[in-house]
């Protein structure tokens, strides 16, 4: 069973980029305070955030951004992208003209450690010319963790979503 979750997982150390990519899907701000401490450590010039719509008719990247300067990070770090993607293809095909018009050939995509793997196969295969690297964000509140995954509620639940996501792309669905 931890074979399963590990191969969910395939992250990248954080190095140098032209970008750092952040997508949605985050309501705790892990992935937006990562990506600001990437941009702050001098490894890109810059965050693009990624956000749907959805909240109080607001963009989710409205919220991460307030909330990343709330937490003491410059406004200047962050690119608001929003859209109206309700999937990993669907951000990546909303994000990748911002990200090309930007003039990023390598980018760091910053996501949850369990959404890694599929988040590069993806952007991969949507953006051949890019050089991907993909980081999990820091999220120690409550770690998605392969070695004991069944043994939190939480962490079952993302289990099988991910692998549900996993399969359907797969698939093609």
């Amino acid at each position: 069973m931890t074979a399963l979750a590990r191969f969910l997982v395939d992250s990248d150390t954080p190095a140098p980029a032209d970008l750092v990519v952040v997508l949605a899907g985050d309501l705790a701000g892990n992935r937006i305070l990562t990506a600001a401490g990437l941009v702050r450590r001098g490894l890109a010039p810059g965050a693009l955030i990624s956000g749907p719509s959805g909240v109080f008719g607001r963009h989710e990247s409205d919220f991460a951004i307030a909330y990343a300067v709330s937490r003491g990070y410059p406004e200047s770090y962050f690119i608001a992208a929003p859209n109206d993607s309700r999937s990993t293809v669907a951000e990546a095909q909303a994000l990748l003209p911002l990200i090309r018009r930007l003039g990023a050939r390598r980018i760091e995509i910053v996501t949850n450690n369990f959404h890694t793997r599929r988040a590069r196969r993806v952007y991969r295969r949507q953006a051949p010319d890019l050089d991907v690297r993909v980081v999990a964000c820091d999220d120690s509140a409550h770690p998605f963790l392969p070695e004991n995954w069944w043994l939190d509620r939480e962490n079952r639940k993302t289990f099988l979503i991910e692998w549900m996501k996993t399969f359907a792309g797969a698939l093609g669905m």
